[in-house]
């Protein structure tokens, strides 16, 4: 077995970098996937900019999938970027 020796302070510096690096992959590991977050109606509303009546036309149309349990209405996050991303109309310019 070898050893390597190194100074205090960049023994000091590596074990800060390593510190950062878990703090970071932490964070990422908390952030949930767009496909694991439901909303409820006026989190949906407020998101859209759009009233309750024109989210229950969304959803009379069959335009926004949704669960309802109980009498509460759930949209899931990834269904509304879909539906934004069917409706997106790129720009032409010259």
């Amino acid at each position: 077995m070898e050893v390597i020796t190194i100074e205090s302070a960049t023994f000091q510096e590596i074990k800060n970098l390593f510190a950062e690096i878990s703090k970071k992959l932490e964070v990422k590991g908390k952030q949930q996937p767009l496909s694991d977050i439901w909303l409820d109606i006026s989190e949906v509303c407020i998101l859209l900019k759009i009233s309750k009546r024109t989210l229950q036309n969304y959803r009379d149309n069959k335009l926004l999938s949704y669960s309802q349990i109980c009498g509460k209405i759930y949209f899931k996050a990834s269904d509304i970027e879909a539906l934004l991303k069917e409706n997106y109309h790129k720009s032409f310019i010259k």
